[in-house]
């Protein structure tokens, strides 16, 4: 026979079991998505929360798949739960993301959320393999990345992929973008002999780019970048006008004279008639380090992008080394912070529309 006692004890056992969805979601709400200055249950970043006695599960949703604080914030929704909640509760998180969109969904290319331009003030910087492999970082993180090479009178991004052999297909009226590593590329490459010349003017230039947005079915995607040309004219202006753009990342090395010139191109896109949204500027070959030595050493100058970023109140985004290893698995780790402080910015962006 049961005893008062007894019922009571096993009365306090299950009050000690039992949490509520309340209690978790109020826990929840005194953590802040440091970017966005909001509590994650306001942002809606708490989604589908299961409690079975001690045991809470939820999806936390992030605004990208490449968060650099997402260990941080699930540390957080942790420690959040032990201490106002229960010490002892087995927190289980399913961490996933929702890009947010950080250009109008009315336009061209609305399938894309986000649209990236990496540009350059000068040639041989680099900003091919930069904005290449900017896209793999973040494809690998779990979004879905395109990029188009618009650079039609010396487009790079065939050559590396390794893709200069293909040529698009069609799906009706639209060309279907060549893919590679799960990316969705276009480029003049794909269509003309590589060793031809294209003597384009404006107006053939800006028909191009203008087809590579209207005849390409990009279908929906988390980021597209837009490889532009080195220095300053038609095309750069072509594309502003055609394609809303969510940002702008500047590539240059620490050389003066590309210093020089990538200072025109800041120049440029800071322009008030052609306003956009600079993310910051990428340093590439910033200095070369030898294993064996472990020392740098500054081969084309040094904190050329500092500079840069100092006279014109923008973010180093990151400063990439030299290697001879110039795979994308040697670089990935040099590029997730970089992508990291980009994704950061458009998730902003996007929350101030």
């Amino acid at each position: 026979m049961v005893s008062y006692k007894d019922e009571q004890k096993n009365a306090a056992i299950f009050k000690e079991f039992r949490m509520t969805k309340e209690e978790v979601l109020k826990a929840l709400s005194y953590v802040d998505d440091p970017d966005l200055n909001k509590d994650l249950v306001t942002l809606n970043m708490i989604q589908n929360v299961v409690i079975e006695k001690k045991r809470v599960a939820f999806d936390l949703v992030l605004t990208t798949p490449a968060c650099p604080m997402k260990d941080s914030i699930a540390n957080a929704c942790k420690t959040a739960i032990h201490t106002m909640v229960d010490k002892d509760a087995e927190v289980v998180m399913n961490i996933t993301s929702n890009v947010q969109r950080s250009r109008a969904d009315n336009t061209v290319l609305s399938g894309i959320k986000n649209i990236i331009a990496v540009a350059s003030g000068k040639g041989g910087v680099g900003k091919s393999t930069v904005a290449l492999n900017l896209a793999r970082t973040l494809q690998k993180a779990g979004a879905r990345v395109g990029i188009l090479d618009a650079d039609i009178h010396g487009p790079s991004v065939p050559t590396l992929l390794g893709t200069t052999d293909k040529k698009p297909e069609m799906d009706g009226d639209l060309m279907l973008p060549i893919e590679k590593y799960d990316l969705k590329t276009m480029s003049i490459g794909y269509l003309v002999d590589g060793k031809q010349a294209l003597v384009w003017r404006g107006p053939m230039l800006s028909k191009a780019i203008t087809q590579f947005c209207s005849d390409v079915k990009w279908g929906e995607l988390d980021y597209l970048f837009v490889d532009l040309p080195p220095g300053t004219g038609d095309a750069h202006l072509s594309i502003i006008q055609h394609i809303p753009l969510s940002g702008v990342v500047i590539v240059t090395t620490p050389e003066d004279v590309a210093v020089a010139d990538t200072r025109k191109a800041i120049d440029m896109f800071s322009n008030p008639h052609l306003k956009q949204n600079i993310l910051g500027v990428v340093e590439n070959m910033s200095y070369f380090q030898p294993e064996a030595e472990g020392k740098k050493y500054y081969l084309f100058g040094r904190d050329g992008g500092q500079k840069l970023c100092d006279e014109w109140s923008l973010d180093l985004l990151g400063q990439i080394q030299v290697k001879e290893d110039k795979s994308f698995e040697s670089l990935h780790s040099e590029y997730l912070p970089v992508v990291g402080k980009i994704v950061q910015k458009l998730s902003v962006l996007a929350a101030s529309r």
